[in-house]
Parts: structure tokens; sequence; C-alpha cells
């Protein structure tokens, strides 16, 4: 052996070796995993849709049924009162799981939230499926600590995991999906351990629910705009208008789930905002503001919808969720962002689906505070060409709804301003 030889040599070595085997078993474990949640989650999320699609067009077909509403609202309010337990708390429940490991998230709620998602859309309500979707999903994927004898902090990434997943399948959005797991629970920062197990989740659970033949909405490409001081500015102005709306979404969603809470038997809460919501919904039109509303979405895209549409469907999805009906808010905060912006085309020139487009994802990041999902979310559905203006809508619509949003379990991770810089670290809810 040459005498210059140096055995120090050989440590660095070593260590990269043992690295990348460490690397390597990492990345089949989580493969594995992943496989495990997105053929569960991918699988529910299918069902989900094809019986969510199913009470959408039976609804549509039977007008009346909007009457049996405040029943509906009795027999979920009995579900979650006698069997739901902690899971009453819905999305902020995995949120916490993870901010907090005490338990594993149980298992009745999946049935409790998808059958009372389902009620809800069969007789009316205004609602949305994304939180029955990352619900069913962390649900699911926590199921697994037990079964595979995952360690604790384990648990926290197969919770990410399976409501990336969830996000992912039910709206055929990947990208987004595994970036809104990421970025949920944490306003303003990003956990990077978990984006293997995010990506892989999301991915395979999209690709389940396809495989499945399940099928999402269409929205139109939208073309490439040249870059101009009316055209970034006219999209300054939306984004910004989208964070107001955003915060007053989730201020009035709040504010109204307090005022039912003075009503001392949970189960009448939805009763009651059930028959509220019968003579507004028919006055309105139970067809256009009910539900998830998607065919209006699809419209807004086409010409100017008139500048009340996003209101009454933000009054509504505001009492039907805070009365204690179940479902999602995103799909009609997808409904209100891309109305709002379909209605400003008459004011700014800017073709219609631009303005359609920057609504739609700009009102859910604001009430979200995910921007980087719903910029990916808006590349998914909307195409590449108008990436800047979706992207600069978001990122506004993000700071002007300020430390306000639709979860209140989301942790300040990171301040929007300096000046709000001592609420770091808080949840939400509490401020």
């Amino acid at each position: 052996m040459p005498a210059s030889f140096d055995f120090a040599r050989l440590l660095p070595i070593r260590l990269r070796r043992a690295g990348t085997v460490s690397v390597l078993l990492f990345l089949l474990r989580w493969l594995l995993i992943s496989g495990i949640i997105g053929g569960l989650v991918g699988t529910a999320s299918a069902g989900f849709l094809v019986a969510l699609d199913w009470v959408t067009r039976w609804r549509e077909a039977h007008p009346w049924a909007l009457a049996l509403l405040p029943g509906a609202g009795l027999l979920i309010g009995l579900a979650y009162h006698y069997f739901g337990q902690e899971a009453v708390r819905g999305n902020n429940l995995i949120l916490d799981e993870i901010h907090q490991p005490r338990r594993l998230v149980p298992l009745r709620l999946l049935p409790l939230v998808l059958g009372g998602t389902l009620a809800t859309h069969l007789f009316g309500g205004s609602a949305g499926r994304e939180g029955t979707a990352v619900q069913m999903g962390g649900a699911l994927a926590d199921q697994l600590t037990r079964a595979l004898g995952l360690r604790p902090r384990d648990r926290r990434l197969l919770l990410i995991a399976g409501m990336s997943a969830g996000f992912a399948s039910v709206f055929g959005t990947p990208l987004a999906g595994a970036v809104f797991g990421l970025e949920v629970f944490l306003l303003g920062s990003i956990r990077y351990e978990a984006l293997l197990p995010s990506f892989l989740a999301a991915v395979l659970a999209d690709a389940v629910t396809r495989a499945w033949g399940v099928g999402h909405t269409h929205y139109p490409m939208l073309p490439a705009m040249p870059l101009t001081a009316l055209s970034l500015g006219g999209t300054l102005l939306v984004g910004g208008l989208c964070g107001v709306v955003a915060r007053g979404f989730a201020g009035l969603t709040h504010a109204i789930t307090g005022f039912f809470r003075r009503i001392a038997y949970a189960p009448l809460r939805p009763v009651v905002g059930g028959a509220l919501l019968v003579p507004l919904l028919w006055a309105l039109g139970a067809n256009r503001f009910g539900g998830l509303g998607i065919p209006v979405i699809v419209e807004s895209f086409q010409h100017p919808l008139p500048p009340t549409d996003w209101a009454i469907k933000l009054a509504l999805t505001a009492l039907t969720l805070g009365c204690g009906f179940k479902g999602g808010e995103v799909t009609p905060l997808f409904f209100i962002g891309a109305a709002l912006g379909s209605a400003l085309a008459v004011v700014l020139p800017l073709p219609v689906a631009l303005l359609a487009a920057l609504g739609f994802v700009g009102v859910f990041a604001g009430a979200a505070n995910t921007p980087l999902a719903c910029t990916l979310m808006g590349l998914e559905l909307f195409g590449s060409q108008a990436g800047i203006y979706l992207a600069l809508a978001c990122v506004v619509a993000y700071l002007l709804s300020g430390h306000r949003g639709i979860y209140g379990s989301q942790v300040i991770g990171q301040a929007k301003h300096l000046r709000l810089g001592r609420q770091q670290g808080k949840r939400l809810g509490e401020l």
C-alpha cells in the first residue's frame, strides 16, 4: 500500500454510502406505504364522487326534496352528536393530530362525513367535497399507524400523505394535492420531510381514482397573454379583492358557527339552519346555488355573470356549513371566486376566462392560506400560459386575507407581515 494513502479519505465515502442506503430505504418504504394510501384513498374518492354525482342528479330531478333539508339536518346532527365525538371537528381534527399527535383519527369519521356530505347534497345544501375527501384520506391513512407499527414521527407524514391523497384524487390535481398537504397545516411554512410521501400518495391516489373510470370537470385552457401594465394591474386588483372576499367568507362562517352554538342541543342546529335555507334556496334558485354549483363555475368562463351570484353563494355556503351541515368549502370557494372574477369582466379590460380563473384560485388561496397549492392547481386546470397571472393573484389574495382562514387549527409558522409577528405560533382559531 502506498505510504501516501490516507485512511481518513474512506470516512466521507462510508458516510455517503450509509446516507445513500438510508435514502433508498426511505424511498422504498414510503413507496410501499404511499401505494397502500393511494389505493385506499383513490378508491374511496372514486366511490364518493360517483355517489355525489348520483345524489346531485337526483336532487335536480326532484326539486321537492329541498323541503326535506331540515330533516336531513336532524339526522346529521344526531349522528355526529351521539356517534361522532371528536369526529365533529372534521379537518381541524386531522390538523391538530399533525401538530400534537395524541390518538388515532377514528375510522368512524369516514362513514359520518361521507353520509353527512351526501345527505347535505341530496337535499340541496350549499357545500363542497374537499373536506370529505381530506377527512377520508386522513382517517384511512392513520389506520396504517398500528397496522404497520409506525413510529409517532412517521405518523405525521402518514396524515399529511393522506390529506394530499384525498385532495388530489377528488379534484384530479396531483401536484396541487401534494403541496396542499404540505402547506395547509402550517401557515407560511412547508415541512420538507413529508415531501416524498405527500407527492407519492397524491399521484397514486389520483391515478387510482382515474383507473376506476371516474372523471373530473374540464375547464378551458387559457391562452398566452403579453405582460402589460394593464394586465398586471388588473391581476393585482382581482387578487386583492379575492383576499378580502376570502377573509369575509371565513369570518362569516365562523360567526354563524358561533351563533348556532347558542343552541344547546347540537342536533337542532342544522334543523334550524335548514329551515332558514329552504326558503332562501327556493327563492334564489336551488339548482343554481345549492350543492357544488359546478355548472355555474363552467358558465363563468363563458360570459360575465351577474354581480350578485358570488355573494349569494358565499352567504348560503356560510349558513350551510356554519349551522352544522357537512361537506367542504373549496368547491363553493371556486364558485365564489370564478363568479366574482367573471362579473369583473364588465369593468376590467381582461378576458372573462382569465378573470374567472384568477378568482377561482385566488379566493381559495386566501381562504385556505395555500398560495403554492392554488398556483399549481391553476396550472393543472387552466394550463401554464397564464401561470404568471395565476400565481400573482394567489399570492396577493394570500397576503390580503390576513391571519384568517377556513381552518381554525392552522398554526402560523411564518407571519404574513412583520407587524403580525407576535401572532406567530398561534392557531388561527385563537385569533
